[in-house]
């Protein structure tokens, strides 16, 4: 999907601001125009999975052409971002891992606890492990 951006040059004592008009409250910024259009990216991913996460619809995503009429940002640059949808897709997919039996009981003993299947444990807990890396890089 490709998302409209709106670029608001920087110069030698500010940055490079970057608003996504389709996700109000998406905005991003960088020291270069490469480095807002890269940190813009990450923010639209990040802003679609909170918007799923919350079991929020997804926006529409309106053309270039109809965000330009908009004067609030006269004079501003605009590009379209690529966001590769389908890493935000909850279709199923059956995987063949190997573990060791050991693991597999410790596994199957802690998804009973929790009243999980096998897999829903494994992913709950792989997802949530990884939003936690995820978030103390950011730190």
């Amino acid at each position: 999907m490709r998302y409209p951006i709106v670029i608001e040059t920087g110069d030698d004592t500010s940055a490079y601001g970057v608003v996504v008009p389709d996700l109000p409250g998406c905005f991003s910024a960088g020291e270069t125009l490469d480095e807002a259009v890269t940190n813009t990216t990450e923010a639209i991913e990040l802003h679609l999975e909170a918007l799923l996460a919350s079991g929020e619809p997804i926006p529409a995503v309106h053309a270039l052409s109809a965000h330009q009429k908009n004067p609030d940002y006269a004079g501003w640059m605009w590009a379209l971002v690529d966001i590769d949808m389908s890493r935000l897709e909850d279709v199923t997919e059956r995987i063949n891992i190997t573990l060791s039996r050991r693991a597999l009981f410790i596994i199957d003993a802690a998804a009973k606890r929790a009243g999980e299947s096998r897999s829903a444990y494994l992913a709950r807990v792989g997802v949530s492990e990884a939003a936690q890396s995820e978030a103390a890089k950011t730190r």
